[in-house]
């Protein structure tokens, strides 16, 4: 309860909960003038808790990029696979056994744990018997080991190529479009480029796309594998070492894939399977099929190269009634669930591909693209997580 005083009087040492909503405070050692009631000592305080609550926010943006490098610390020194070696849960004695660390670090290695498991990544439990503390495999680093995992994907993220690049995004802002890209302005060329000629990142991104690849084309087809049945030929477009093709193929064997990539991306490509490679430009043309796939593709490209692009797809694909159609793997802002990470992820995908001069869409922004490249129809399928299938027909 809140004690009345008399009119001018001063009050010292009052002790007493407060509570507003879902907040609540103390008032401890408060001396008011004569002129300010008590209301307004609450007042003030509540503004003040506003400020720090602001401040916190601010501190928590300002800091993410911890969160982000305190991962990639993870990745490099194998942290997740330490602990899925002790079957999903261990001590840090156990994971300081399995990781290279000098024995300097292992108090930062446990505060390093402190920021992987406030974040999610870990979980932490006390260890039965022992004063100390059980570090355990959650859903987000169980996607770090295995035979599908996501550690290829998630290293070409955190790389220094890529996290640099951001340091200029403010710089990129004040310029003209199209170019330079926020890449090339950090960098001095575009990341294909790089790719075309500097085979350690060319390896990056190829082994990030296919572990992306392996992981959510296994979902894909049991989610939505309906929208491969009925064709007999699919070119993946712009469709790298085959991943998405080999993965399609196990699933439904009778079709005859075809990847089209550029020359440099064709000479890694495996051999041995029944995915046939060829090289080319889906700018300049793309070669006939039933289907054509385009995974992460169109994100890339502005809408004139969207366009040119899909109007290739067109070509390439018979009449609806004769089973053609282009099936696409991207992301539709607001498409799928409405929780707030979900639209974050978007959301930052959307400014993480600016990187390229990249862009995410939303339904209506897709709707233009193909409207103008000549197609009739289309569905959105939001059944992989931030991202979607559309099915797109001539």
């Amino acid at each position: 309860m809140v004690h009345e005083c008399e009119e001018g009087a001063n009050v010292g040492h009052l002790v007493t909960p407060m509570l507003t909503g879902r907040r609540s405070w103390w008032l401890v050692e408060v001396t008011l003038a004569e002129d300010k009631p008590l209301y307004q000592v609450a007042a003030n305080m509540s503004t003040n808790q506003a400020l720090l609550d602001a401040q916190l926010n601010l501190l928590d943006n300002t800091f993410g990029y911890i969160k982000s490098m305190a991962l990639k610390a993870a990745l490099d020194l194998r942290v997740a696979n330490a602990i899925d070696h002790h079957g999903g849960a261990a001590t840090l004695p156990q994971i300081v056994d399995r990781v290279t660390l000098h024995p300097s670090k292992v108090p930062s290695l446990r505060r390093l744990m402190c920021v992987l498991t406030v974040s999610g990544v870990f979980g932490v439990r006390p260890a039965d018997g022992s004063s100390e503390l059980l570090y355990a495999l959650t859903p987000t680093s169980r996607l770090l080991v295995g035979p599908r995992n996501l550690v290829s994907i998630t290293a070409m993220s955190l790389s220094p190529h890529f996290v640099a690049s951001y340091l200029e995004l403010g710089t990129w802002f004040q310029q003209e479009l199209p170019e330079p890209c926020i890449f090339k302005l950090a960098h001095g060329e575009p990341l294909w480029k790089l790719a075309e000629h500097d085979a350690t990142f060319d390896a990056l991104i190829n082994d990030g796309m296919v572990s992306d690849t392996s992981f959510i084309m296994d979902i894909a087809i049991k989610e939505s594998g309906e929208v491969f049945q009925g064709i007999t030929s699919l070119i993946d477009v712009a469709g790298g070492l085959g991943a998405a093709a080999q993965a399609i193929s196990k699933a439904f064997p009778h079709v005859e894939y075809t990847v089209l990539d550029l020359d440099h991306v064709i000479a890694k490509a495996p051999t041995g399977t029944n995915v046939k490679y060829i090289a080319g430009d889906m700018f300049e043309s793309i070669p006939p099929a039933n289907a054509v796939f385009l995974k992460w593709i169109l994100h890339d490209w502005g809408h004139d190269d969207c366009v040119k692009i899909l109007r290739n797809c067109k070509k390439a694909i018979p009449p609806r009634d004769a089973g053609g159609k282009v099936i696409i793997m991207d992301i539709v802002i607001g498409a799928g669930q409405s929780n707030v990470k979900h639209r974050e992820v978007q959301a930052l995908f959307d400014v993480y591909m600016m990187i390229i001069n990249g862009i995410e869409r939303d339904e209506l922004e897709w709707k233009m693209m193909f409207s103008e490249a000549g197609f009739t129809d289309y569905k959105i399928i939001p059944v992989l997580g931030a991202r979607s299938i559309i099915k797109v027909y001539p």
